[in-house]
C-alpha cells in the first residue's frame, strides 16, 4: 500500500504533487441513511485529525451539499458512496464481512472510506487514523499523538481482506480490583459502576483493534450489563456483538440477576422458573447483534446444580439446549440454525461433552485453555467439519486454583501464538475471546491477540512474533526507544516464564495456603536466587534508564505499558527471594539474615509506592483505582513475615562453599568457563580476619584476604574461584589444595580440574549433571508428514522443539523405531545403575481427544521407553506444571561405562514441546532454573 502526503494548512490542504495546489478541505461527510457507527466514526475521525493537526474538520451528513475535497464515509453499496466512486468495486469484495475500501472519488475530488458493513467502515476509518499516528491506545494508555502538518493518504485504491476470525473480542472479568472501582469512583461516578460511559470507551478500543465482540463484566461487584439501559444502547450504537461468558446462558448475568426469590438454579426441580428467566432476556434482546451462550452451569463458575452423575448432566444439557433454541426461534422469528450460538466447553463441561452429549451442528463449539494459556484440546477430524465451526476462549488473566494471576500481565506472547496458531490451523476460527481482566495492564496481550484474530496470515511463522512486538513499541515510542523497549519486554516475558510474579510465594489458593520457601537455591548452581535477582535488577535498571531518557509526553504511557509491570515483577521477586534468603541464612546462623529481611521489607514498601504512583500521579490521576497491588489480598501480596529467627549454632565465624561440601570446591572442567563461590560470614557480633593461602598455580580467586566486622556492618563476604586455563596441564585431572584461614582456624580445601579430550560443543557430565537444551540435537530425523520444529523465545532454555503433524494424527507405538527422532550425545564420567534421566517439556495438552502427549525415550541401545506428559483435570501434577510452566518425566538409566552415550527421543504424538534434558548421575538436588548446557566451548 503506497502513500503520499497530504498537506495540512490552516485547514486540510492537498499537496500539489497529488492534487491541485491551494485546494482546501475542512469537512467529513457520512451517509445520512447509514448507521449510528458511521456517525461515531466520522466524529472520532475529526477528533483524531484535531489531535494530529490542531485543526478539527467539520462533520456533516450526506444530505448536505458536499464541498470539494471532503472525506466521505459510508457503506460501499450505499447510494451516497456509489455515486462518488471512480472505479468498479468487485462483487467478491462486497460479499466480504467487515472489510473496507479506501480510494479516491471521480476526479480525485474526495477521499472515500467505505465498508462492506458498519464495522468494516469503522475499521477503515480507524486504520486511516492509525496510519497517521493515532494509536488504538491513545486513550486507554495515554499514547500521545505526534503533531504534524501532513496526513498520509493512500495513493492507490486499497481493499482490505476479510478478518481471519469472524467474532473477535474480550471478556471483562475479575474486575473487582481495577476496572470496577476505577469506573465507580474515578471515571463514571455518576453511575457508580461500569456503565455506558465506560463501555463507550471500551467499544471504541475494540473497534480500533478491529475487534467486534464483548463478554461484559459479571462479577458481584458489578451490576449486570442489562441493568443499565445505556449499556445496551451503547453496544447497539457501536455495533458491538454482545455475548456472555461460559457461565451465563442466554445473555443472563446469574450473579446479579438470579435472586434468592427465584429458588434453585436447577433445571430439574425449577425448570419453569429458569425458562422464564432466560426467555425474558431473549425477548428483550431479540433485535440486537448477539451470540447466545447455550447450555447451563451453576450460578457462577461452578458445575450444574441438581444432577448426580456425568450421564445425567449430559442428558439434561441436551434438553436445556433444545429448549433454549426453541426460545430463540420463537423470539427471533428464524431457524435456530441462522442464529449465532456458542457452547463453551469450560472446566467440567468438556467432560459432559466428551461423555457423548449431542450438540446441534450449527452451534459453535468453543474450546478453552486450562486458564493458564494451554488449550485443553481442539477438534478431531469430525469436529473440525461442524457447520457451526469452532472457537477458543483464552486467558491473559485468571482468578482461581492453583493461583490467581490478576496483577501483572506476563503470559509469553510466543505461547499465545503457539496455542492460537495451532487452533487456527485446526479450524477453530469462528470465535476468539480473550479474558483480559481489567484490560490494564494486559494492553499488549490484547493487541497481539486481536491482531492475530484479524489477520492470521501475518503470523504464519514464529519469527513474526518479535516483528510484531518491535513494531508495537516503535509505533508508540519511536524507532530508537521502541527497539530498546521491545528488548526489555522480551526479557520480562522470559523471566516470568519460570515463575509469574503472582506465583513467587509458592502458595496456592482454593484453598489458600501461606507463603512458602521458593525452590530456588542460594546454596548451589551459582546461587540461583542471586542469579534471578541480578537478572531482574538489570531489567529494572534498564527500564529506569529508559524512563529517565523519554520525552515528558511519553512517560505516562511508558509507565503503564512497560515500567509498572517490569518494576512490579522485579520488586515482587526481590521481596520473596530476599525473604527466602533470610529464612535459609537464619538457619545457618548468619547475622546477614537481618539484612535480607530488610531488603524484602524495602521491596514491599516500593511496590506500595509504585502502585500509588500509578493510581494517583501519572496522567494526573486519570487511572486512580485501576491498579491494585494485592488483588484478592492473597498471601503472596502481603507484607513479608519471617518465621525463622537467626539460630545461635556456635559463636564462631563460618563459611559455606557452593554445593555444600565443606572441604572441596566443585570440580572445574576444561572447555566450560565457570566460577564457584565461597561465603564467609559472622554468626555473632565480632571482628575477624580471613586469608586464602597456597593456591594451586592455575586457581584464581577474586580476593585473597579480608576482614569481617559487625561494627562496620561488614558481616559477610562472597569470593569467587575460577581457573587460569593457560596454566592447566594436559593431564586428565589436575588437582590441588589450598589453605583457608578464618581467625584462628585453618581449613584445607581441595580442588581439581578435569580435562575431557573432546571436540568443542560436546555435552559432558559436570559435577553429577549433564544438561542439554532440546533445541540442540546432534541429529534430527523427520518425514514428510511428521516433523520437529524449533520455536524460539519459549521455555526455560529459551527455545523448544515441537512435534508437528500435518495430518493431526498420532504415530503408532509399535513402529516407534522408525518414527521421526532427535538424537543427543553425552559424555559421562560416572558409572552407576541409579542415574536419573529427566525430560522436560512445556505443559501443553493433547491436541485432540484421540491423542496423548507421548514420546519414546531410548538410552544407548536399551529398549525404548514411552513417557506421557499428559495430565488430567486439576490434578496435583497439572497444578505444579502450570505454576512452573514446565512438565517433567524421570527415567532410571544404567551407565555401564564412562564416555560417550546417546539419548534418542522418538515422536508419537504431536504437540509435545520439548524444553531441556538433564542426566543426574549422583542423585543431586536439581536446579529450579535452567542453568545452561554443560557444553564445551
Amino acid at each position: 500500500m503506497k502513500y503520499f502526503l497530504l498537506k495540512i494548512a490552516l485547514l486540510l490542504t492537498f499537496s500539489a504533487s497529488a492534487f491541485q495546489s491551494g485546494i482546501e478541505i475542512n469537512s467529513i461527510y457520512y451517509d445520512a441513511n447509514g448507521t449510528s457507527l458511521d456517525s461515531i466514526s466520522a466524529h472520532l475521525l475529526a477528533e483524531d485529525i484535531f489531535k494530529i493537526t490542531s485543526e478539527k474538520p467539520k462533520v456533516f451528513t450526506s444530505d448536505k451539499a458536499i464541498s470539494k475535497n471532503a472525506i466521505l464515509i459510508g457503506k460501499i453499496d450505499s447510494e451516497f458512496i456509489q455515486e462518488q466512486l471512480s472505479e468498479e468495486i468487485p462483487a467478491s469484495f462486497q460479499q466480504q464481512k467487515e472489510s473496507y475500501y479506501q480510494g479516491w472519488s471521480k476526479g480525485k475530488a474526495h477521499f472515500i472510506i467505505a465498508g462492506t458493513d458498519a464495522r468494516g467502515t469503522a475499521f477503515g476509518v480507524f486504520d486511516f487514523s492509525k496510519l497517521n499516528g493515532v494509536s488504538p491506545w491513545y486513550w486507554w494508555a495515554d499514547v500521545p499523538v505526534e503533531q504534524k502538518t501532513k496526513l498520509d493518504f493512500p495513493a492507490e485504491s486499497y481493499f482490505s481482506k476479510e478478518p481471519s476470525v469472524e467474532f473477535r473480542g474480550i471478556f471483562l472479568n475479575d474486575e473487582d480490583w481495577g476496572l470496577q472501582p476505577w469506573a465507580e469512583k474515578t471515571f463514571e461516578p455518576e453511575t457508580g459502576d461500569i456503565g455506558p460511559k465506560t463501555y463507550a470507551k471500551i467499544f471504541e478500543l475494540l473497534l480500533r483493534l478491529k475487534a467486534n465482540t464483548i463478554w461484559p463484566a459479571m462479577h458481584p461487584s458489578t451490576k449486570a450489563f442489562f441493568h443499565y439501559a445505556g449499556n445496551l444502547r451503547m453496544a447497539e450504537k457501536y455495533h458491538i456483538v454482545l455475548g456472555s461468558s461460559h457461565a451465563e446462558p442466554m445473555l443472563r448475568n446469574n450473579v446479579d440477576e438470579w435472586t434468592k426469590e427465584l429458588g434453585r438454579f436447577d433445571y430439574k426441580s425449577n425448570r419453569e422458573t429458569v425458562q422464564n428467566y432466560w426467555e425474558e432476556r431473549v425477548a428483550e434482546s431479540k433485535d440486537i447483534d448477539a451470540i447466545f451462550t447455550v447450555g447451563m452451569r451453576g450460578i457462577h463458575d461452578s458445575g450444574m446444580e441438581g444432577v448426580t452423575s456425568t450421564e445425567e448432566a449430559a442428558n439434561l444439557l441436551e434438553t436445556v439446549i433444545a429448549d433454549q433454541r426453541s426460545m430463540l426461534e420463537k423470539h427471533r422469528g428464524k431457524s435456530a440454525t441462522e442464529i449465532p450460538q456458542a457452547f463453551t466447553v469450560y472446566k467440567e463441561v468438556l467432560n459432559l461433552y466428551d461423555h457423548g452429549m449431542q450438540l446441534p451442528e450449527d452451534i459453535t463449539l468453543v474450546w478453552t485453555d486450562d486458564n493458564y494459556a494451554y488449550i485443553r484440546r481442539l477438534g478431531n477430524e469430525q469436529e473440525r467439519s461442524r457447520s457451526g465451526g469452532a472457537g477458543v476462549y483464552y486467558h491473559a488473566s485468571y482468578w482461581g486454583r492453583p493461583h490467581d494471576y490478576l496483577w501483572l500481565s506476563s503470559t509469553n506472547p510466543t505461547l499465545i501464538w503457539e496455542e492460537m496458531h495451532k487452533a487456527y490451523q485446526m479450524n477453530a476460527k469462528k470465535i476468539w475471546i480473550l479474558n483480559v481482566g481489567d484490560i490494564k495492564p494486559a494492553e499488549y496481550s490484547m493487541q497481539f491477540f486481536m491482531d492475530m484474530a484479524y489477520d492470521m496470515e501475518k503470523f504464519d511463522a514464529p519469527e513474526k512474533i518479535e516483528k510484531h512486538r518491535n513494531q508495537f513499541y516503535k509505533d508508540i515510542f519511536g524507532n530508537d526507544f521502541g527497539t530498546e523497549i521491545s528488548a526489555i519486554r522480551k526479557e520480562y516475558y522470559q523471566l516470568a516464564w519460570e515463575r509469574k510474579p503472582e506465583f513467587m510465594g509458592w502458595s496456592q489458593t482454593e484453598p489458600t495456603t501461606g507463603v512458602k520457601p521458593t525452590d530456588y537455591s542460594p546454596f548451589d548452581f551459582g546461587d540461583e536466587i542471586q542469579h534471578r535477582l541480578n537478572a531482574y535488577q538489570s531489567l529494572a535498571y534498564k527500564t529506569d534508564s529508559i524512563f529517565k531518557k523519554l520525552p515528558a509526553d511519553l512517560k505516562d504511557s511508558y509507565f503503564q505499558l512497560v515500567h509498572y509491570p517490569i518494576k512490579g515483577a522485579a520488586l515482587m521477586n526481590e521481596k520473596q527471594l530476599n525473604r527466602d534468603s533470610a529464612q535459609k541464612y537464619a538457619k545457618q546462623g548468619r547475622l546477614s539474615a537481618k539484612n535480607y529481611q530488610q531488603k524484602s521489607m524495602n521491596a514491599y514498601d516500593s511496590i506500595q509506592q509504585l502502585t500509588e504512583q500509578y493510581n494517583q500521579i501519572i496522567s494526573e490521576g486519570k487511572w486512580n483505582g485501576m491498579m491494585s497491588m494485592k488483588p484478592r489480598n492473597l498471601p503472596v501480596f502481603h507484607k513479608p513475615e519471617f518465621t525463622d529467627s537467626i539460630q545461635l549454632i556456635e559463636k564462631t565465624p563460618s563459611f559455606f562453599i557452593e554445593g555444600g561440601n565443606h572441604n572441596q570446591l566443585p570440580n572445574f572442567y576444561k572447555g566450560i568457563d565457570a566460577n564457584f563461590y565461597m561465603d564467609i560470614f559472622l554468626r555473632y557480633e565480632n571482628e575477624v580476619s580471613w586469608k586464602i593461602k597456597k593456591l594451586p598455580k592455575w586457581l584464581l580467586v577474586s580476593k585473597e584476604q579480608g576482614q569481617l566486622s559487625s561494627l562496620e556492618e561488614k558481616i559477610e563476604e562472597r569470593i569467587f574461584f575460577s581457573v587460569d586455563w593457560s596454566k592447566v596441564s594436559e593431564k586428565e585431572v589436575n588437582s590441588g589444595d589450598f589453605i583457608f584461614k578464618l581467625g584462628n582456624q585453618k581449613f584445607k580445601i581441595h580442588t581439581q580440574v578435569k580435562n575431557y579430550s573432546l571436540p568443542k560443543g560436546s555435552i559432558i557430565e559436570r559435577n553429577g549433571l549433564a544438561i542439554i537444551a532440546a533445541e540442540n540435537p546432534d541429529k534430527v530425523e523427520n518425514t514428510d508428514k511428521f516433523y520437529w520444529e524449533k520455536i524460539a523465545n519459549l521455555g526455560y532454555s529459551g527455545a523448544v522443539i515441537l512435534a508437528k503433524s500435518k495430518e493431526h494424527k498420532s504415530l503408532i507405538s509399535s513402529t516407534i523405531a522408525n518414527h521421526p527422532s532427535l538424537s543427543y550425545e553425552i559424555t559421562t564420567e560416572t558409572v552407576t545403575d541409579t542415574a536419573k534421566l529427566v525430560i522436560t517439556a512445556v505443559p501443553t495438552h493433547p491436541v485432540t481427544k484421540e491423542q496423548q502427549l507421548k514420546i519414546g525415550v531410548q538410552w544407548d541401545d536399551n529398549p525404548i521407553q514411552v513417557i506421557n506428559f499428559q495430565t488430567h483435570g486439576r490434578s496435583a501434577a497439572w497444578k505444579e506444571n502450570v505454576l512452573k510452566n514446565l512438565a517433567s518425566k524421570e527415567l532410571s538409566v544404567q551407565i555401564k561405562n564412562k564416555g560417550k552415550h546417546t539419548i534418542k527421543l522418538y515422536m508419537i504424538d504431536e504437540g509435545v514441546a520439548l524444553d531441556f534434558i538433564i542426566l543426574n548421575t549422583e542423585n543431586r538436588n536439581m536446579p529450579y532454573s535452567f542453568i545452561g548446557e554443560t557444553r564445551t566451548n
